[in-house]
């Protein structure tokens, strides 16, 4: 379970001051697909990435399974993002040099695993995306399609309770975005895993059980998509 109340996130930027959360209050139960959806600047990657524990808030609280993230250390949001969460990121982040296995197993660095049980890790994931035949490939031998699909599957060989996809379909052609959102929406399915994405795509946004709608940093709207 996802407990947010009362979340505020201010950048500085020069003499300008922006509030990309304004007081955001929201709860997602433990299994449900959310997709937030709202424009650029309406705060839905600032919010994803809180509950990512990738930054935190101005004031606010982010409880997740218990964990208070407002309060938590860096050392402790890292074992909790190493430990709870797969990112899918719009532009994939993937490390250029090394192939796409390798590329999968690189969040299992710090689990202590050694490195041969870290790529038969890494394999199973791919598989579970339909790349084994691609496993020895580097990045930039690869599709965007295909990268995307790597990504997926670093977020999948931690075995996660949630995954948190921040436009994952947003440098791929609608043929290739929609591959990924059944990937997705199969991984949330089969294996119970908590998936929140972000986009602006009403039509990304319609798979979700559920679309919570910012706007200025604000939530607008929360309904089942239909």
């Amino acid at each position: 379970m996802i407990e947010i109340k009362d979340l505020i996130k201010t950048y500085h930027l020069g003499e300008e001051t922006v509030n990309a959360l304004a007081g955001v209050s929201l709860s997602i139960p433990t299994g449900q697909f959310t997709a937030f959806i709202g424009p650029s600047g309406s705060g839905k990657s600032t919010l994803l990435h809180l509950i990512g524990g990738l930054d935190t808030p101005t004031s606010g609280t982010i409880v997740v399974d218990g964990q208070n993230l407002s309060q938590a250390t860096d050392k402790e949001l890292a074992v909790y993002r190493n430990t709870n969460i797969g990112f899918v990121f719009q532009a994939f982040h993937l490390h250029p040099i090394y192939n796409a296995l390798e590329n999968v197993a690189i969040p299992l660095i710090f689990s202590g695993l050694p490195k041969e049980e870290r790529l038969k890790r890494a394999a199973v994931s791919l598989e579970a995306v339909g790349l084994t035949n691609r496993a020895g490939h580097r990045p930039n031998e690869l599709s965007g399609g295909e990268r995307q699909r790597v990504s997926i599957a670093r977020a999948l060989v931690i075995n996660p309770k949630y995954i948190l996809a921040d436009e994952p379909t947003g440098n791929l052609d609608s043929v290739n975005g929609a591959k990924i959102m059944d990937i997705l929406i199969s991984l949330h399915k089969n294996n119970g895993i908590t998936l929140i994405i972000s986009t602006h795509d009403k039509d990304i946004a319609r798979n979700a059980q559920r679309v919570i709608s910012l706007k200025d940093g604000h939530i607008t709207g929360d309904t089942n998509a239909p």
